[in-house]
């Protein structure tokens, strides 16, 4: 799996705000034993696991008020 780029291309919404909560997200999973196996599958492939994630809607997050 690659980095979905025309999904990122393509994304109407915030996109930095995607992002910060992509990078979140990686980071979580970055530690051992919280990967699972989709990570597994994809070869290490965290960021671009987390993107296709998030871009398809599957992380759910809250905006803050700051």
């Amino acid at each position: 799996m690659s980095i979905p780029l025309n999904s990122l291309i393509d994304y109407e919404d915030n996109i930095y705000q995607i992002t910060c909560v992509a990078i979140k997200e990686a980071n979580i999973l970055s530690n051992p034993g919280c990967g699972g196996e989709e990570i597994e599958k994809n070869n290490g492939k965290i960021v671009s696991e987390v993107l296709t994630r998030a871009l398809k809607g599957e992380i759910h997050f809250e905006e803050s008020d700051e």
